[in-house]
């Protein structure tokens, strides 16, 4: 059986966890701060997990990880 092909864009954006989950950084930290509210962006500054309903598909995507 080959091997399986990670997805690139997807390798470079998540994370695994200790317990299995998946992890990312929160988009909309970038530029143009000044425009959002403090709540907003201390709310972007916490990581991000994948929901149960996607990690079907996320663990397809990162046969490896």
């Amino acid at each position: 059986m080959p091997k399986l092909k990670s997805h690139s864009g997807a390798k470079k954006r998540f994370s695994r966890t200790a317990t299995g989950k998946l992890s990312y950084r929160k988009v909309g930290r970038r530029h143009i701060m000044v425009h959002k509210g403090s709540k907003r962006l201390r709310s972007l500054r916490k990581s991000g997990y994948v929901s149960d309903t996607l990690m079907e598909q996320m663990n397809r995507m990162l046969p490896y990880a």
